[in-house]
């Protein structure tokens, strides 16, 4: 009843346009204009009236899951996603098999319905499940659960085994960080021996509260495992960059293998094994970084793909105390690059 009556309001707009052009322009469109960084959405993704409980059952009903996939204009990491994820037609067949995709401006104010049938907005909705990054993926399971959550960039072969995690169900049997194990150990994923040193870190095995004890520098934990390829970029090439050097300056620095069975003492002073550490953070991306206070408490983390503007940003916007102030991440990025642009120094995002 609700689509029919949805769909009379739209035959009855689309008159009413024939007659008198629309009082603003249609979303991703400024005076018939392409918005800066506007990217098309593949056709396949599901046209959405955004009543999210809908979503669900439409797609249970069709064998399917709901993936909503929160994207911005400009931002160079959902375009990387469109067009180097999807342009892969294995990746574009799987998705529109297994999921309905529903992409939501983290900044549009087109209306939602949410998870409790609550009418809200898109950068509220946003607001509401913390959307950080863009893109940010929420897998969903047939009663709306977010059975995984992809905040950030994934590379197609990371990317798909989000899909295959999802589609196959394997939630009811653990975590994709559990999923991913198990692929390790069948010799499904392939694995490397090569280790990654970051100047200046905390000994091991780590002692993260007795460590820091007077210091008053914020505490950055690199959680990195061997086998990957992003690790390799963050350590060889971003963390050796002089500008990045400048901020590593001003935190207490530790690296941490999820795969770890060492027994460490935690930032607030327990003590467990390494690996069940990462376990109770969620760690389910290498590298993630993850920030913390001089409590012992979580600041701030990053879990996708960046380049060193987004690094070096997510760092700043811990050691300068910003989280605090600003809980949105991405204005926090905005005025950066403004003022960087300002001063002559346009930023490359993907540099």
């Amino acid at each position: 009843m609700k689509y029919a009556l949805s769909l009379i309001l739209l035959f009855l707009t689309t008159l009413a346009w024939a007659e008198e052009p629309p009082a603003a322009p249609p979303s991703g469109l400024t005076e018939g204009l392409i918005n800066p960084g506007y990217e098309e959405k593949p056709d396949w993704f599901k046209e959405s009236f955004l009543d999210i409980r809908e979503d669900i059952k439409e797609a249970t009903a069709a064998n399917k899951r709901v993936i909503l996939y929160f994207y911005q204009d400009g931002c160079p990491y959902c375009a990387k996603l469109l067009k180097e994820n999807f342009g892969k037609q294995e990746i574009t067949d799987k998705t529109r098999k297994h999921f309905d995709v529903v992409s939501i401006n983290m900044w549009g104010d087109r209306s939602v319905a949410d998870f409790d049938g609550k009418d809200t907005t898109e950068k509220a909705f946003a607001a509401d499940l913390k959307v950080q990054y863009t893109p940010t993926m929420l897998f969903l399971d047939e009663s709306g659960k977010v059975v995984l959550r992809v905040n950030g960039y994934y590379a197609p072969d990371k990317f798909e085994l989000a899909l295959d995690y999802s589609a196959g169900k394997h939630d009811k049997q653990g975590s994709f960080k559990d999923y991913y194990a198990k692929l390790k150990t069948e010799g499904k994923v392939t694995s490397s021996d090569k280790t990654y040193a970051l100047p200046g870190s905390l000994p091991a095995p780590l002692r993260l509260q007795d460590a820091r004890k007077d210091s008053k520098r914020p505490l950055m934990v690199v959680f990195a495992q061997q086998d990957c390829d992003t690790c390799a970029e963050l350590f060889d090439d971003i963390f050796k960059r002089k500008e990045l050097a400048y901020t590593l300056s001003n935190l207490d620095v530790a690296q941490a293998n999820p795969d770890d069975e060492a027994t460490i003492q935690t930032p607030d002073g327990k003590e467990m094994k390494l690996s069940d550490w990462a376990k109770s953070l969620d760690i389910k991306y290498s590298p993630s970084l993850v920030f913390f206070d001089n409590d012992g408490k979580e600041a701030f983390r990053t879990e996708a793909y960046f380049k060193a503007f987004h690094t070096h940003g997510a760092m700043d916007y811990v050691v300068s105390g910003a989280y605090q102030w600003m809980p949105e991440f991405q204005r926090y990025l905005q005025h950066r690059r403004e003022v960087l642009a300002e001063h002559g120094f346009p930023a490359d995002l993907m540099e």
